[in-house]
């Protein structure tokens, strides 16, 4: 196990971002990706006042996070679920509004941590990539399934990956020889199919590969899409929310949704502006605030943390 697990990114400057929503007693903060648990116990720990929601696709990190944060007793309540489900779960608790919503996207530390499951290219494992492994469909299937086309449309679209179409040529003559379903392999033929220039840059060659496979696989923006706009709907006026992202595709789906909040979306020469058309979120960050370098430093998995917030002004008049 790696300490670097334990280290959570941004973590003071995401708690002082949430921290005017959650000072009241009785205000409620969801955890929307509860991984091992440090910013939900920072939470906790912060705020006494407050109670936790914490949801987590991923069993065996409920297990480990709940065993951390047992002596929180019942301020907090953790639920298998994908955040683009916390609608339901509030609906299920009974809690109509919230006053603080997190979410930390990307893979845990566990998950990279633990070789079985198949994100990290550095060391050979089944290729799975899954978060919630009871359900949907592995990496391994995707590669050894998915038309050429395809697999091309992802490595561009979640990977941004230039030579999408070298490595799929690649794979598509290699798994015909033999399905792909180990790490190690596939690492081995994207280092082959790349020109040289191309190895040159952006630290592994395989990172955009694995990052696309990852995204696909657990659905990711489609989720993210949906989350990010629920999120804001359950916040409370003066709720606030915080959002740290990964890589560009997800801070771009964040930021959409905060700047569309945070306009006035009124036709233009209206003398007066109702309220119906008037911003319902004000940013808290001028654009995507980013780690120190001594946060880097302390974390490297820290490095391409971009951190979003806004809060929660007026009601949506429909």
């Amino acid at each position: 196990m790696s300490s670097s697990r334990h280290v959570p990114v941004m973590l003071q400057r995401c708690l002082d971002l949430l921290a005017p929503a959650l000072q009241r007693p009785g205000a409620v903060v969801v955890d929307c990706t509860l991984g091992l648990g440090g910013h939900s116990e920072a939470l906790l720990t912060q705020f006494p006042e407050a109670r936790l929601v914490a949801l987590d696709r991923d069993k065996e990190a409920l297990r480990l996070s709940g065993e951390r944060l047992a002596p929180y007793g019942e301020r907090a309540t953790l639920v298998h679920a994908v955040y683009d489900e916390l609608p339901d779960v509030l609906a299920r608790l009974g809690i109509a509004r919230v006053q603080g919503v997190l979410f930390d996207l990307g893979v845990s530390s566990m998950q990279l941590d633990e070789a079985d499951r198949g994100f990290a290219y550095a060391q050979d494992a089944p290729l799975d990539m899954r978060m919630d492994q009871t359900t949907g469909i592995s990496a391994a299937e995707v590669l050894n399934t998915y038309p050429p086309g395809e697999l091309v449309r992802i490595l561009r679209a979640y990977g941004e990956e230039k030579q999408a179409k070298r490595i799929v040529a690649a794979v598509v003559r290699e798994r015909a020889k033999e399905p792909f379903s180990s790490s190690a392999r596939l690492v081995e033929l994207i280092r082959d199919a790349l020109p040289q220039a191309a190895k040159r840059t952006g630290g592994n060659p395989a990172k955009r590969t694995f990052q696309a496979l990852r995204i696909e696989v657990n659905g990711e923006l489609s989720v993210l899409e949906r989350a990010i706009p629920d999120a804001v709907a359950t916040l409370a006026v003066g709720g606030r929310i915080a959002v740290l992202s990964y890589h560009s595709l997800e801070d771009r789906l964040v930021k959409q949704v905060f700047a569309a909040g945070a306009a006035n979306t009124a036709p233009p020469g209206l003398p007066v502006v109702p309220e119906q058309y008037q911003p319902r979120l004000k940013l808290l960050t001028r654009g995507a605030e980013l780690p120190t370098e001594e946060e880097i430093a302390e974390n490297r998995r820290a490095a391409p943390a971009r951190l979003r917030g806004a809060e929660r002004i007026r009601e949506s008049i429909e």
